[in-house]
């Protein structure tokens, strides 16, 4: 039997109502962890699935997240893109207990460290041979 290990990250106080906070790791991309106005936590990488938008800027509603760049909506409990988008971004286990936010240690030392922001800016070309 496996037991996880948490990993304290912020009170819940401390994330925005329908906002969130970015949690840095030592590898990959940052860790956005949500806020709702049920005072229900979630955590998805901060990555849109579309474009690489940071998820950690757009606007929470319900258990959903609005991608800042194109207005995606993201599901906070599964990270899957609402139809007609489509696309997943990795979500990340979370618990809060006496108002304390914890994050699975494991997940975030390992989960989705190999994925990407897209970088912006203009198309690169190719020498014509």
């Amino acid at each position: 039997m496996s037991t996880t290990n948490w990993t304290p990250i912020c009170k819940v106080e401390d994330i925005p109502v329908l906002g969130s906070r970015r949690v840095a790791r030592d590898q990959g991309l940052d860790v956005a962890v949500f806020r709702n106005d049920k005072d229900e936590v979630f955590a998805l990488l901060d990555r849109c699935p579309h474009k690489g938008g940071p998820l950690s800027q757009g606007i929470v509603f319900g258990t959903s997240v609005a991608c800042p760049l194109h207005n995606w909506t993201i599901g906070l409990c599964t990270g899957q893109a609402a139809a007609p988008d489509e696309g997943c971004t990795p979500k990340f286990s979370v618990k809060v207990e006496d108002g304390q936010v914890f994050l699975d240690a494991k997940e975030l030392a390992t989960q989705a460290t190999d994925l990407v922001r897209p970088i912006a800016g203009p198309a690169r070309r190719t020498a014509c041979a």
